[in-house]
C-alpha cells in the first residue's frame, strides 16, 4: 500500500543550504509540495502515496531544516519558507506548485503564499496549526512544549531525544496516539501506523533542533500577514481534532480573505489527513486542468513538470 523508501534528492539553496525531499505518487503529475507536521519529516509523504498516485499527483515532501536530512537552521522565521520552497522546485524543473500542508506545517505553506507567490498555484492545509491570537483553546501539552522550547531548549532537545529512543522500542500506536483522539489509535491500519513512527523516527534521527525552533515558532507571533495572502487557501479540518479544536480554527479562518473551511465530522488529528487526501488531490488536478497557462499551444503540459 505506501512505500517503504523512496529516493531522497538534496536542492541547494542561493545561499548554498541543502533542503532534502523526497518524491511520491506519479512521478509524471502534476507537483504538489507536502509540508509535514512539527515535528515530521519528508517520510510523511508516505501516507499521501496512494491518494496522489491514483490522481495524477507528484508529491515533493520537504524536510524543513532541522528536520530528517535538512541541516538546522534556528534562526529562520516562518516567512523563510519561500528559501525553501524555490530551491526545491528549481531542483525538479517546475516554475509553480500547489502546497499541502498538514499540522504544523500550516504556517510555512501560508508565508510561502506570501513570500513567493509567483511560485505557488494554491494552497491546502489539512488540520493545520493555528496562531495564540485566536487559539483560546490550545491543549495543555502544545502550551507546555512551547514554553520548553523558548526558556528551555537545551532540556527539549533531551526530551524529544528520549521521546524518539521509545519510539523505536515501544508499539507504533504509542506514537499514532498524540494524533488521535481517545481510541483513535485502534482503527489505525497497522502499515499507516508504522509509517507515522518512521516518520516520527526520522524527524530526530540527526537532529531535534528543527522541532525545538518550531515549537518556539508557532507559540510566539507568527509574523505572517495572512489578510495580504492572494491566492486561494482550502482548509480541511476534523470536527474531533483535540491536537488543534476546531474553534480556533474558525477564528482563524475568518482572517484569511482568500480562505475556506471544510469540516471532517468525526475525523481527529491524524484522521483528517488520511480521509481528506483523495480529495485534496482530486481537487488540485480538477483546478489544474481548468488552469489555461497549464497547456502550451499544441496541447501539452508544459509549465508542470
Amino acid at each position: 500500500m505506501f512505500p517503504d523508501e523512496s529516493r531522497t534528492t538534496f536542492a541547494r539553496s542561493d545561499d548554498h543550504r541543502r533542503i532534502a525531499y523526497a518524491e511520491y505518487g506519479d512521478p509524471d503529475g502534476i507537483p504538489v509540495v507536502f509540508f509535514h507536521g512539527t515535528p515530521g519529516s519528508r517520510l510523511s509523504g508516505r501516507l499521501l502515496h496512494p491518494a496522489a498516485a491514483e490522481r495524477g499527483v507528484r508529491v515533493l515532501a520537504v524536510d524543513r531544516p532541522g528536520y530528517g536530512r535538512s541541516p538546522p537552521w534556528d534562526d529562520r522565521s516562518f516567512l523563510d519558507a519561500g528559501a525553501f520552497l524555490a530551491p526545491v522546485l528549481d531542483d525538479v524543473g517546475v516554475r509553480d506548485a500547489h502546497l499541502v500542508a498538514f499540522s504544523g506545517g500550516s504556517p510555512h505553506a501560508l508565508a510561502a503564499a506570501i513570500a513567493a507567490p509567483d511560485r505557488v498555484a494554491g494552497v491546502d492545509v489539512i488540520a493545520g496549526a493555528t496562531p495564540p491570537a485566536v487559539s483560546e483553546e490550545t491543549p495543555r501539552t502544545q502550551r507546555l512544549l512551547g514554553t520548553l522550547a523558548a526558556r528551555t531548549p537545551i532540556a527539549l532537545r533531551g526530551l524529544l531525544r528520549g521521546q524518539a529512543w521509545l519510539a523505536a522500542r515501544l508499539d507504533p500506536s504509542v506514537v499514532v496516539s498524540q494524533y488521535t483522539a481517545d481510541g483513535g489509535a485502534d482503527v489505525i491500519p497497522d502499515a499507516v501506523a508504522e509509517g507515522v513512527r518512521a516518520d516520527f523516527l526520522e524527524a530526530f534521527a540527526r537532529s531535534r533542533r528543527g522541532a525545538v525552533a518550531e515549537f518556539a515558532m508557532l507559540a510566539a507571533d507568527w509574523g505572517i500577514p495572512v489578510s495580504e495572502i492572494g491566492t486561494d487557501v482550502r482548509l480541511r479540518h476534523g470536527e474531533a481534532d483535540t491536537n488543534v479544536p476546531i474553534g480556533d480554527v474558525r477564528r482563524f479562518v475568518s482572517r484569511i480573505p482568500t480562505a475556506s473551511l471544510r469540516v471532517l465530522e468525526g475525523d481527529d488529528h491524524l484522521g483528517s489527513l488520511l480521509s481528506s487526501a483523495p480529495d485534496v488531490f482530486a481537487d488540485v488536478a480538477a483546478r489544474s486542468s481548468r488552469d489555461p497557462d497549464a497547456e502550451d499551444h499544441d496541447g501539452s503540459d508544459a509549465r508542470r513538470r
